[in-house]
């Protein structure tokens, strides 16, 4: 898409795209942290547009950065009014019958949940089958066809776990707890939005692609979305009734999962690596002369040191007053006899 970026370029774009996409879909699926799940699922869909921006569909990046803006603020607004209504808890799991308690603001959410799965015809579906068909018309590798598949089908997997948490699962919150649609502000600016979430897939088609893609793919490709969505929500649903009961298997399982929620270590990587070092020699000197002779000869000594003679004096001036007092008694008593 731009002569300044070489195919060298591009296939390092691709695989640093497509590799951000499968890591954040599958950290989603072991996450049940909300604002995290959210948040990765944003990142997952900025790796597919990157993916399809690096095989020079420049338009087409365009297009579902247009749509997913569209399903990605229902869904913010939506994710903001439950942890508004569940007291600012953020679990997943204590987020249960949502349909029942707030159905206005649950319907809205399980639609735009739907919308980034893919979902036939929602707006979601219109740049993500177009995708994965342009890529599927192209000439890859089996890694490529491999992980971006692989890709879509995770994030199927991780809205319908949102959806089964939501919706299947029974509330594990306090009995005290007020929950429903108050907020009419809010309500009147999601029920705009999903207007545009079930419609505006089509509407913003007609307007970015004048002239239609065709695209000539045999049979099998062409249900080859829809596979991935059916196969997808299948895996999201048993990943959300996936327990461990035997404590080998959960000391087996947590070291995989716990890999694959701090996506593949790369906080790590990222902060840790560049702060370490700076923390170490902060935490050094803290310890050493914050807490050592410069702590003891410095402002927290001379405290101690005039805490102490304070003390002294305290004691010095009691002791007089009590030695006058005796003596004024012992006085007064002689001036009566």
């Amino acid at each position: 898409f731009s002569s300044v970026m070489g195919i060298k370029l591009l296939t390092l774009l691709l695989l640093i795209s497509s590799m951000t996409m499968f890591m954040s879909g599958l950290g989603a699926n072991f996450e049940f942290d909300f604002k995290k799940i959210i948040a990765l699922s944003t990142l997952s869909q900025l790796g597919l547009m990157f993916t399809i921006l690096s095989l020079g569909e420049l338009n087409l990046a365009f297009f579902h950065l247009l749509i997913h803006a569209l399903f990605k603020a229902l869904l913010f607004m939506c994710a903001g009014a439950l942890i508004h209504s569940f007291n600012n808890i953020q679990d997943i799991r204590f987020m249960g019958s949502v349909i029942m308690f707030m159905p206005l603001t649950g319907c809205f959410f399980n639609v735009s949940n739907m919308a980034l799965c893919g979902l036939p015809f929602l707006s979601g579906f219109y740049s993500k089958d177009i995708i994965l068909e342009v890529m599927s018309s192209n000439m890859f590798n089996l890694y490529i066809y491999l992980i971006i598949y692989l890709s879509t089908g995770l994030t199927v997997s991780y809205s319908f776990r949102l959806m089964y948490y939501s919706v299947f699962s029974s509330l594990n919150l306090s009995t005290l707890s007020s929950l429903g649609d108050y907020n009419e502000i809010m309500l009147k600016g999601m029920a705009g939005l999903i207007i545009f979430v079930i419609l505006g897939g089509s509407l913003i088609t007609w307007v970015v692609f004048p002239v239609p893609y065709f695209i000539c793919l045999p049979l099998m490709l062409k249900y080859m979305v829809l596979l991935i969505i059916l196969t997808g929500g299948y895996l999201g649903f048993m990943v959300s009734k996936f327990s461990v009961s035997n404590e080998i298997l959960i000391l087996n399982f947590m070291g995989p999962k716990y890999f694959l929620m701090f996506m593949w270590n790369m906080s790590v990587l990222t902060s840790m690596m560049l702060f370490y070092s700076v923390l170490n020699l902060g935490g050094g000197y803290y310890k050493n002369h914050d807490l050592g002779w410069l702590e003891y000869w410095g402002s927290q000594g001379l405290w101690q040191n005039f805490q102490n003679n304070s003390l002294s004096m305290m004691k010095i001036f009691v002791k007089n007053l009590n030695i006058f007092l005796i003596l004024f008694v012992i006085l007064v008593f002689f001036c009566f006899l």
